[in-house]
């Protein structure tokens, strides 16, 4: 396992793949893996802990209770899931200084 990785971290057709272009997009799919395998996780576990509070506060319906304490894993997860989300899809601030190099480098050439 270890001399596959090797192989292909070091492999000289990867190597020679590798553009600041590729990077930028290996970066970005890196970070929207992540956030997808984060988001399941998020999933999942928030279902066990809702089931858990269902089953020991008894069962009434969709009715949520002061004393809901999964509410609290739910909302502070789910933000920093929003987080994860805004900087794998929206949040690509090197296309923003790339927009703003562009703008200042047309300005610069107009003059």
């Amino acid at each position: 396992m270890l001399f596959l990785r090797f192989y292909l971290i070091c492999s000289p057709q990867l190597l020679a793949m590798q553009t600041p272009e590729n990077d930028k997009l290996w970066r970005i799919a890196r970070k929207r893996a992540k956030f997808k395998k984060s988001a399941f996780a998020y999933v999942v576990i928030n279902i066990f802990l809702w089931i858990i509070y269902w089953v020991t506060q008894g069962y009434s319906g969709f009715e949520l209770k002061a004393s809901a304490w999964p509410i609290w894993v739910t909302l502070g997860w789910g933000i920093g899931i929003a987080f994860q989300y805004y900087d794998a899809y929206a949040g690509n601030q090197d296309d923003l200084v790339e927009r703003e190099y562009e703008k200042l480098k047309q300005e610069k050439n107009a003059k």
